[in-house]
């Protein structure tokens, strides 16, 4: 009643370090977070800009030094 114990072997490829796959993944990681600084620098530089221009219209006799009487 005694039954020998099946084995089965299985084929396993072995282990490979992926230099390229990582530099690539981290060239693409660097731009993702370039793109994203860009983006956050951009809008809060026109956020500044806007924050600081005075009130009034953006165009008038003063600011283009137009004064007849000069």
């Amino acid at each position: 009643m005694s039954q020998e114990p099946v084995v089965t072997w299985v084929t396993v490829e072995r282990p490979t370090f992926d230099l390229v796959g990582i530099v690539l993944g981290s060239f693409q990681l660097a731009g993702v977070l370039l793109a994203v600084a860009l983006g956050c620098g951009f809008l809060f530089g026109a956020l500044l800009i806007l924050k600081r221009r005075p009130a009034g219209p953006p165009l008038d006799e003063v600011s283009l030094h137009l004064d007849p009487r000069a």
